[in-house]
């Protein structure tokens, strides 16, 4: 549907979807259960196995279907590019987490704004306008469908009331026979999915002894649980392992002291070309981010760094995301952009900065930044009181706050990649597709050139300002569609940036002045994930699984993080439970101590990565990992 529903909507029909056998249970699921029991039921309807891939657009719109939604050409279109193969199970938890199924509410109060006789109907012409031209708009077609529906439709007329309980019902019910199918079937209830495991504990309330990673052995059944952590605890369960390998390493505090990164010598005399990006985390915990291309015309020394930007103006208080870790994989592209050959990783330190020196020779790369997710995290704490965007005068003009105008101010510092103080057509192109899913073309961009201040056919800082100003105009001082825009570029209602980290990239070669280019902003996963593991696989150390070979856990310290990787050489898929309780001071980008992967045959997998909570103190890395099926 073309209207887009609000968030705390988002598990409504999930809920009401569970069939009484789950309700019925000792303890009832989490949110978090609910939704990757949905995921799972909607996949499963469609295909065999989790490890089965999407492959056309006609699965893709049935498993959506399945799982409660009702999604236009358009959305279908969004996820399923010109330049989509396949996409696999957790794509389409990721899609899920963003399709939020809509409220009989949310529909209700949209369509009740074209309801100049407050009746329950809109004529047919109104309804037209208001599918085509706002939210995500529908095609003809689509409206057509809608329009010509005998039980809602009447004299030029659209009962709104019938078709809202028609809508949310279909969905429900469609959602509600999809779970109860994978209750009825018990093979498929069996099987585990992602990190997830498919059964709900039953949690003993009296304690329960911890056990030693040190006597796991083959075919002992272990109680794994974590005291004061609900989301471990609720995946902690009884099994059989059939082996376990434990790793334990203690880091230092402030361990990257003994590589630290240093500058070339000569740098002053390198060519240097700069370019800036953000991570961003969205609602289902991935991360996107900017990738780029990058071209040396000969063969160079060059020096690569990454680190946060920082966008504070008080001198002695640091943006707060300074502490995120950033990393840059630089790949090179041989004879095609899915032909990419690592080459390198920023691997050395110097407190918040990341950088790789070495030798370069001519050609295309491709430079793809990262972050372990372990401090670029969902936020906890709850906003107490809602920041002012925009207010009127004594006259009743309209105006932004200082407040939100200074934000303005930080969010065009990051969406100039280039840091020539002028967004160009590109660069804003990159903040649209981010903030409402669309392009600018060249039309429109010659319009806003026309309206707004300029500089050589690109916007300056005020006129970024004045087009905020005006879509604030265009809604009446109404600031809903201004905190859209906010929560995409990752700032809260208190307008402080908790769920973005944008980053710097400075490139210097003694030979030539390299080109730099964003071409991306795309999720840090397919060549990312390959790039990390290779670069473990031939830099960590390996452990393979007693008595089964084919099984190989890898794992690579940095000073600064773990990161490890499984590698599944055998023709079956594996189930690994992975365990960090007897960790210190810790933290991994999964948020659970416990959890489980599924690692498909012939393929590794990034299992977490591991970083110190608090980089001064001592650290200890304990991890066991044991074999399931």
């Amino acid at each position: 549907m073309a209207i887009s529903p609000g968030r705390d909507a988002a598990f409504s029909c999930q809920k009401s979807a569970l069939s009484e056998s789950l309700r019925t249970k000792k303890f009832p699921l989490t949110e978090e259960e609910i939704f990757y029991m949905n995921c799972r039921a909607a996949y499963l309807t469609v295909f065999k196995s989790s490890l089965e891939n999407i492959i056309s657009k006609e699965q893709l719109y049935l498993a959506l279907q399945h799982a409660g939604r009702n999604p236009s050409q358009k959305t279908i279109n969004k996820y399923w590019t010109p330049q989509t193969a396949k996409l696999n199970f957790d794509d389409f938890c990721v899609i899920l987490r963003k399709e939020k199924p809509t409220s009989k509410a949310e529909l209700l109060k949209s369509f009740k704004q074209l309801d100049v006789n407050d009746d329950g109907c809109i004529l047919h012409t109104d309804l037209y306008k208001l599918l085509t031209k706002r939210g995500e708009k529908m095609t003809r077609e689509e409206v057509s469908a809608v329009t010509s529906l005998a039980d809602v439709n009447a004299d030029g007329k659209f009962d709104y009331i019938k078709f809202c309980k028609l809508y949310v019902t279909t969905n429900e019910q469609c959602l509600k026979t999809t779970v109860e199918k994978l209750e009825v079937d018990s093979k498929l209830r069996r099987q585990q999915f992602g990190n997830h495991i498919e059964e709900p504990p039953e949690r003993d309330p009296s304690s329960v002894p911890k056990p030693s990673p040190r006597i796991i052995r083959k075919t002992e059944q272990e109680t794994f649980s974590k005291k004061g952590d609900t989301r471990s605890s609720s995946l902690a369960t009884t099994r059989k392992f059939k082996t376990s390998i434990s790793f334990t390493i203690t880091m230092g505090a402030n361990s990257n002291r003994n590589s630290k990164l240093t500058e070339p010598n000569s740098i002053k005399e390198w060519q240097c070309v700069q370019s800036k990006g953000c991570f961003f985390l969205e609602e289902d915990g991935e991360i996107i981010s900017h990738q780029y291309r990058m071209q040396i015309a000969q063969r160079s020394m060059v020096y690569l760094t990454i680190k946060p930007l920082n966008l504070s103006q008080v001198e002695g208080k640091p943006s707060p995301w300074l502490s995120i870790d950033t990393a840059l994989y630089i790949l090179k592209e041989n004879e095609s952009q899915a032909n990419l050959q690592l080459m390198c990783f920023t691997e050395l330190r110097n407190r918040e900065v990341f950088g790789w020196t070495g030798e370069l020779g001519p050609g295309i790369y491709w430079l793809i930044p990262s972050t372990t997710g372990c401090r670029l995290r969902k936020e906890i704490k709850p906003v107490t009181e809602e920041a002012q965007l925009v207010y009127r005068d004594e006259t009743g003009e309209l105006f932004l706050t200082k407040e939100f105008r200074s934000t303005l101010s930080d969010i065009f510092e990051v969406i100039d990649l280039d840091g020539n103080g002028l967004l160009s057509l590109e660069e804003y192109n990159f903040f649209e597709l981010r903030t409402s899913g669309e392009k600018c073309d060249e039309d429109a961009w010659a319009v806003c050139r026309d309206n707004f201040d300029t500089k050589k056919n690109e916007l300056t800082r005020q006129g970024f300002m004045d087009l905020n100003l005006m879509e604030a105009n265009d809604q009446e001082g109404d600031p809903r569609d201004l905190w859209v825009t906010l929560h995409s570029m990752g700032y809260n209602k208190a307008l402080e940036l908790t769920e973005a980290c944008p980053f710097v990239i400075d490139i210097y070669a003694d030979k030539c002045k390299p080109r730099i280019k964003a071409v991306h902003m795309e999720a840090c996963s397919g060549q990312l994930e390959k790039a990390i593991c290779k670069s473990v696989l031939n830099k960590g150390d390996a452990r393979v699984m007693d008595g089964y070979e084919n099984i190989i856990v890898h794992t690579y310290k940095r000073d600064t993080w773990i990161t490890s990787v499984i590698e599944n050489k055998s023709d079956n898929k594996v189930i690994i439970h992975i365990n960090n309780e007897l960790s210190k001071n810790c933290v991994n980008n999964r948020g659970l101590n416990i959890f489980a992967v599924e690692v498909a045959p012939k393929s590794t997998m990034v299992c977490q990565h591991v970083m110190p909570v608090n980089e001064r103190q001592e650290w200890i890395y304990y991890c066991v990992y044991s074999l399931i099926s």
